[in-house]
């Protein structure tokens, strides 16, 4: 055991939870240098929402599919493997868009789909290690510590990425940065291999803890819940880096904005680790949700580059005030919910199949918006009412008994 007195009084830091933390590190470092640039890289190749709209449904409608799998094979093998499986995946989508270049467009399914099943065995893997490897007087700090690796990732990777591709005429940034990104997934899976193997046994019961909402009322508010955030997500993940580079033609542009969100978002989940106590969460996490849906009236009707860098700052002081008490208190809702020690899978796996089915409705809803009305007049309307997904979500949680 590893006891960081000097930094977090009191708290045990196992060789495991660091080993994920630097995982986590090396995923978020990966995905803020290019992921917010493939949205765009895609955008200027075809000029279409319907077309991101497209590629980013097909992540939402995999992810949910490849979560189920993965909770099986991490049930009968290792959850280890399929962390590792997840990671190889994501590489192998940047290798597939190095491949096709200016012709990713034409491939939107495909491309959204490596990322789906990459999502999907990454992030059911990362998830359940995460709850085992935590304890309910660490998962506040590794919640907040992960958050602040997050935005670390965030700080270096769009700025980075977005004076590299500004610097390469044509295409030849992107390449850099794709490249870049690969690499970091290679050394994620590298590290992979120093984690503890954690082989499971016993029945995978999906279907019966997706009906322990029936019987268990924090279970169906968690759920319920994770399924409002999915209305947010779907649409905001890749509409607000588009609406930044039609302001400003620039990458250079996007990466400053993604500068300033995870500056803000460091400063904030740090002080959130040291700060947030368990009788704290409730109202900081409706604070937070309060300010996310407050954010959006910056940029909704006017969406200018400067209302765009403030709305930059705005969630990067909400996001955590939400997330680190929300995400602990799911996890700790699971806990002690029936058969948790054999079942936390299949949790996580239902957890995850309500976030990623409000995505789909929220991303179908966008479709919809601008393939039947003007998008001009009905993009800000469907903003605002997906826009209030996490705040529905964290009022929908003060219901939460934590006794």
């Amino acid at each position: 055991m590893l006891k960081f007195k000097k930094i977090f009084k009191d708290i045990d830091v196992t060789r495991d939870l660091l080993l994920l933390l630097l995982i986590g590190g090396l995923y978020s470092l990966s995905i803020s240098l290019s992921n917010t640039f493939v949205n765009v890289y895609l955008w200027k190749q075809s000029k279409s929402f319907i077309d991101l709209a497209i590629y980013n449904l097909t992540i939402v409608v995999i992810q949910p599919i490849f979560f189920i799998i993965a909770g099986r094979w991490a049930k009968k093998v290792d959850r280890v493997i399929v962390l590792r499986l997840g990671v190889i995946f994501l590489a192998l989508f940047f290798i597939v868009v190095l491949l096709f270049g200016e012709k990713s467009s034409q491939h939107l399914v495909l491309l959204g789909a490596l990322l789906g099943v990459g999502y999907g065995f990454y992030w059911l893997a990362f998830n359940v290690l995460t709850f085992e490897i935590t304890e309910p007087d660490t998962r506040d700090f590794f919640n907040g510590f992960m958050g602040a690796l997050s935005s670390t990732g965030g700080i270096i990777g769009p700025i980075s990425a977005g004076f590299i591709i500004t610097r390469f005429v044509s295409n030849i940034g992107y390449t850099i940065i794709f490249a870049i990104s690969l690499a970091l997934f290679s050394a994620a899976v590298i590290t992979s291999f120093f984690l503890e193997r954690r082989p499971s046994s016993g029945q995978y019961l999906f279907t019966r803890i997706y009906k322990e909402r029936k019987n268990n009322k924090n279970w169906r508010l968690i759920t319920n819940a994770h399924f409002l955030q999915g209305f947010r997500e779907g649409t905001f993940v890749f509409v607000i880096s588009v609406f930044v580079f039609i302001a400003t033609n620039n990458e250079l542009a996007l990466g400053t904005f993604g500068l300033i969100h995870a500056g803000v978002s460091f400063i904030i989940y740090t002080l959130a680790t040291k700060l947030i106590k368990k009788e704290m969460r409730k109202k900081i996490m409706v604070f937070g949700g309060l300010l996310l849906y407050a954010a959006i009236f910056i940029i909704v009707f006017d969406p200018t580059y400067a209302r765009l860098l403030i709305y930059a700052a705005f969630i990067g002081i909400a996001y955590p005030l939400m997330l680190v008490p929300y995400s602990s208190m799911t996890y700790d809702a699971i806990g002690k919910s029936w058969k948790a020690a054999e079942m936390r899978i299949e949790y996580i796996v239902v957890r995850e199949l309500f976030l990623n089915m409000g995505r789909v409705i929220s991303i179908l809803a966008f479709i919809a918006a601008i393939s039947y009305f003007v998008p001009n007049k009905s993009i800000p309307i469907l903003l605002i009412i997906l826009g209030a997904g996490h705040t529905w979500a964290a009022f929908l949680l003060l219901k939460l008994r934590t006794e």
